[in-house]
Parts: C-alpha cells; structure tokens; sequence
C-alpha cells in the first residue's frame, strides 16, 4: 500500500532504531535521563529559545502552552480551521477554561488585519483576549505557509496590545523549508513555540515545546498533571535527535511529491477542484465535483492500493512524507488520474 493519509504513518529509520537501541537513559522525572536532557538543550538552541521540554505529543504542546499563558475566563485568538480547535478535544475549554475566538482567513493565513479586530474590548463586561494562536503551516489549509513580513507585523501589534504569542508549529520545518530560511528566523518573535519530531521528521513519539526558562519549569508542572511525567524517555528521544537534526534537510522532496500528486489532481478539472497556490509543502487537499462521495472515492483508491484521508463529504487530503518515494507518488498519482478520470 502507498500510504498518503498522513506524515505521522512514518516508521522510524534503521539508524533510528539503532540510536533507540543503543540510548543512555535515566529517570526524566528526575531530570536525569541525559538523552532527554540533549535533546531538549539541541531544541531550544535550533530555535533560538532558551528552553525545551518533550512532550508525548503536539496537542500536550499545544495545551500547555495554551495553559502557560492564559486563565480561566478568557479567549484565543486562533484560525476556524486550525488544529487546537478541531482536533485537540476541546481541551482549551476543558483544561485551560478558555473560549476560542475563531478567525477565518484564506488558505488559513492569519493577519494582524484579521486579529485586531478580534481582540476583547477593554470593557469588564466582555470576556478579553488571553493568547493569540497560529498554525505554521496550516494543516487543513493544505499546509499552506505564513510568510515572515505577515509573522513580523503579528508579533509587533501583540506587543503593543499586550499579548503573548504561541505557534502551532507541528510542521513548521516543513514551512521554513519552503520559505528557505531557517526555524529560528521563522519563529523568533514567539512566546512559545511547539513542533513535532513524529510527522514529516519521522521519529516514532514526540513533540518539542520551547520558551523561555520561567516559562518551560512552568510547563513541567502541566505535562505532569496531564499525565506526561516519564521515565526512561531517552529511548524516545535517541530518535527525535536523529529527526531533529538530519532529517529536515530532505523534507523538499516531500513538497515535491507533494507537487507531482497536486499536478495530477489538476490535470482532471471536471472531477476535481483544486487550489494548486495552497500546494506549498507537504499536504494537498482538493474537492471532488458533482457531489462525488469522498468515502467511496477514497475505498475505490484503497482497492488499487493507495491510501488517502477524507476531510469532508467531498474532500481528500494526501500527505507525502519519507516512507513513500518519487517512484510511489509517480504510482500513486498515475492511480489517482484513472479514478478522477472514471468519475
């Protein structure tokens, strides 16, 4: 099977597994796992922060930072189709006691001409802005990328409103990648900052938060109330070093696959609708016309050998990532022209 529902499908690496195999481990609760402890002083020197923590997943990253800069009773700022509000199970609400004020932009690009007029009022009577939250790149966007001068303009008016700033940045190499600058650059005017080491980096467990010193001894206490206190963590960690500083450097022939499978898309106009501008890195997402059934669509792909993920009565989403090559993409995308094409 050519597997493109998504990047997090990855299998770790043989030198992954060998690194998990062979790790140096302690007791991370304790701080004394020294694998964990490298891998979190690599992440916040990678972005330019002064601490890191793992957490098992992005949404632990993401609700903890969430958590780290608001109370109970007030708002985030965020996109209407981003990953905190969709897809993290209401725990904005649920553990930090917070309400999302949701914003749409197109190719979920948010600017501070979309946030500004979203900020709570200062009046007692209305519930006021605590956090403002966005997503780089943007997952069911298409994983469509926020420019730096759109980030920059951001981060300027949230310090004269007085706000801070987190990034869902669960693919954020995959935006610097196609931005051609580096993570640090991409993200230097955020408060906190979350990545994932499991999608297209393909280590088997993890995401990264990194912040400040005061606010990462702060998000300790929260991942260890939601349950992430762990203990001999380095086996994990021995592959999110190796996903943290090798393999963002190949994540371009990803956005090209990427590009291969959108082209084939296109090329059908009469089944298929598609924003091939939204095609920057390593997601594509388009609509099937007619009123097509996405399920049946996608169970007709999955008879001829390739897996995709429905994202709506008629909507698909592919994934490319480093377990599927140029050759299956090429497969793949020759599978996708006929099924178009018998629509």
């Amino acid at each position: 099977m050519i597997d493109l529902r998504s990047d997090t499908v990855t299998r770790p690496t043989p030198e992954m597994r060998e690194a998990m195999a062979s790790a140096e481990v302690g007791d991370d609760v304790y701080s004394e796992d020294p694998t964990i402890n490298r891998l979190e002083k690599d992440a916040a020197e990678v972005f330019g922060k002064e601490a890191a923590i793992f957490v098992p997943t992005g949404t632990m990253g993401n609700q903890i930072a969430i958590r780290l800069h608001t109370q109970h009773g007030l708002e985030v700022i965020c996109e209407a189709r981003s990953h905190v509000l969709d897809w993290e199970m209401a725990m904005m609400a649920a553990f930090s006691g917070c309400l999302a004020r949701t914003v749409a932009a197109e190719r979920g690009i948010l600017t501070w001409d979309h946030i500004k007029p979203a900020i709570g009022s200062k009046i007692y009577y209305r519930a006021q802005t605590g956090l403002i939250c966005l997503e780089n790149s943007h997952n069911m966007a298409g994983g469509t990328v926020t420019p730096l001068p759109v980030l920059e303009e951001i981060w300027a008016g949230a310090r004269e409103a007085g706000l801070p700033v987190h990034l869902d940045g669960a693919r954020v190499f995959n935006a610097a990648v196609a931005l051609g600058i580096s993570v640090a650059k991409l993200t230097s005017g955020f408060d906190t900052v979350m990545f994932c080491l499991s999608k297209g980096l393909g280590a088997p467990v993890g995401s990264m938060l990194v912040g400040s010193k005061k606010a990462i001894e702060q998000a300790r206490i929260h991942r260890k109330a939601l349950g992430g206190g762990m203990r001999q963590a380095g086996i994990l960690a021995a592959a999110g070093l190796i996903a943290l500083h090798e393999m963002p450097k190949r994540l371009k022939d990803d956005h090209a696959n990427a590009r291969l499978l959108a082209e084939a898309v296109a090329a059908q106009p009469d089944a298929a609708e598609i924003d091939m501008g939204s095609v920057q890195t390593n997601i594509v997402i388009f609509r099937l016309r007619n009123a097509v059934d996405a399920v049946a669509f996608t169970a007709a792909l999955k008879q001829k050998g390739v897996l995709v993920s429905v994202i709506g009565p008629h909507g698909i989403r592919f994934v490319t990532h480093y377990d599927v090559d140029r050759e299956d993409c090429t497969r793949a995308a020759a599978i996708v022209s006929e099924q178009l094409l018998a629509l």
